[in-house]
């Protein structure tokens, strides 16, 4: 049954205010552990608490921002143990998929298989704001999962979806643009020529600028 206009609108306004909110996370315009007040955001939006109550949960289920008893819904932070339980996740994943790729294609993958990666790079350095770096950044590592062509582990990468946004907000302080995309672009021959060690070595090190080892 077609869902009705009104809850259509409902739908559509916190489709409004979740993607505002997750734009200023995402841009680093609200910082980690900023509060997330309801009634603030209800007349800064133009709705009301209930859908913008709506829109945090939904980006409760992102990660992006947290709601604890007392303390109320405020930004997501990343300490010590959760950059390390992330990066562990993501190179689970990345690692696996780019042994399994190596398996397919061997040292020389193919030029089909290596496009998603370039054209993310290209468009990475081509990015007007670092937002758009993020994203840029996040399609190349989905596009080194995707030659894998392993569903389970593509899904499961995807998962990761906006926390992963998130997280490479946090990696920006140590990189300009153009040191980014030189190198993501020597990554994209290493993991041809190395494997997984390239892809495990590129997340430790982004791990321990992150921690400050």
């Amino acid at each position: 049954m077609p869902a009705s206009p009104r809850t259509s609108d409902t739908s559509t306004a916190v489709d409004r205010v979740a993607a505002s909110v997750r734009a200023e996370i995402l841009s680093g315009e609200l910082g980690a552990d900023a509060p997330l007040r309801e009634e603030a955001a209800a007349a800064r939006y133009g709705a009301s608490r209930h859908t913008v109550r709506a829109a945090f949960q939904r980006l409760v289920a992102e990660r992006l921002v947290v709601a604890e008893a007392y303390r109320g819904v405020r930004v997501a932070s990343f300490d010590r143990e959760t950059i390390i339980a992330l990066q562990q996740l993501r190179a689970a994943l990345e690692v696996e998929a780019v042994r399994i790729a190596g398996e397919r294609f061997g040292r020389a993958w193919p030029d089909a298989e290596l496009a998603p990666a370039r054209d993310a790079l290209d468009r990475l350095a081509a990015s007007g704001d670092w937002l758009e770096a993020e994203r840029q950044h996040a399609d190349f590592h989905r596009a080194l999962v995707a030659a894998s062509a392993s569903p389970r582990i593509i899904e499961a990468h995807a998962a990761l979806g906006s926390e992963l946004l998130l997280f490479l907000l946090h990696v920006r302080p140590h990189y300009t643009l153009e040191s980014l995309v030189d190198e993501h672009r020597a990554l994209l021959d290493d993991v041809q020529s190395r494997g997984p060690a390239a892809i495990r070595e590129h997340l430790e090190h982004s791990t321990r600028l992150l921690v400050g080892e």
